[in-house]
């Protein structure tokens, strides 16, 4: 875990609620591994006296950059989405832990909603070096909220759900028919509990391998603060340092 200040080198808006930064180190990165994610200091304001957690969308370790997709929810992240390149922007990295990889063979679906599409693209990059099968269901309200399917594409076969029926599949991301009847053996998801709680439903009715990751409030990401606990089969644990990747048997939810 190192605590670094590094500049902001691109700022792009993807839609009316999702921006996508680029962040530049000042030296070789740390291993960043798939569901991990960062705490950013958001500097100059009064009402952001906390770290804002962001998971890890991409991380280029040729030229040391961490790419970070975050949707604007609040005063923490408004502040984040108007800072302009060159920008110093203080991290502290790698926080949590990760998706577990599949074996050779294995064929995976990760299933998204809303900001939960953005720990899943580096999950997908790892299975594509690692030559494995694996599917997206990307789920989002209208056409019009849709983010980057193009790179999604470039990485593997991309299915998606709208609300409205305006792209794709009509109805919500846990209604595609891939995810009760595809071939698959793995799912990994990441989103809404509601969301999530269902995906775990269909993963444990087809005694599928299932691992989620949530999005609890962390404040402090390396287990000091415990607001981010979690209820599971090893007792009430952080959700920052055990997490937030875990397997649907360990969350008392699932039960």
């Amino acid at each position: 875990m190192r605590v670094e200040d590094f500049e902001l080198i691109s700022n792009r808006r993807l839609t009316r609620d999702y921006f996508v930064i680029d962040l530049l180190g000042k030296g070789r990165l740390e291993k960043i591994l798939p569901g991990q994610f960062v705490q950013v200091r958001v500097d100059n304001n009064r009402d952001t006296f906390l770290r804002r957690p962001i998971s890890v969308y991409d991380v280029d370790y040729e030229n040391n950059i961490i790419r970070l997709l975050i949707k604007e929810v609040g005063k923490g992240t408004g502040a984040i989405a108007k800072l302009n390149t060159g920008s110093s922007v203080n991290i502290i990295y790698p926080l949590g832990n990760s998706f577990s990889i599949g074996d050779k063979g294995s064929k995976s679906l990760l299933v998204g909603g809303g900001v939960g599409v953005a720990p899943l693209f580096l999950l997908a990059r790892s299975l594509k070096n690692k030559l494995l099968d694996f599917k997206f269901i990307l789920g989002y309200q209208t056409a019009e909220h849709i983010i980057e399917i193009e790179k999604y594409s470039e990485l593997g076969q991309v299915l998606i759900t709208t609300d409205d029926g305006s792209y794709g599949h009509k109805g919500l991301v846990v209604e595609h028919p891939e995810l009760h009847e595809g071939d698959c053996d793995r799912i990994y998801c990441c989103g809404p509990e509601p969301m999530m709680k269902s995906v775990a439903s269909i993963a444990k009715s087809r005694n599928l391998f299932c691992e989620v990751s949530l999005e609890n409030t962390m404040a402090c990401g390396f287990g000091v603060c415990l607001c981010c606990v979690v209820e599971t089969t090893r007792g009430v644990i952080n959700t920052c340092t055990e997490g937030p990747v875990f397997n649907i048997n360990e969350l008392k939810w699932q039960i």
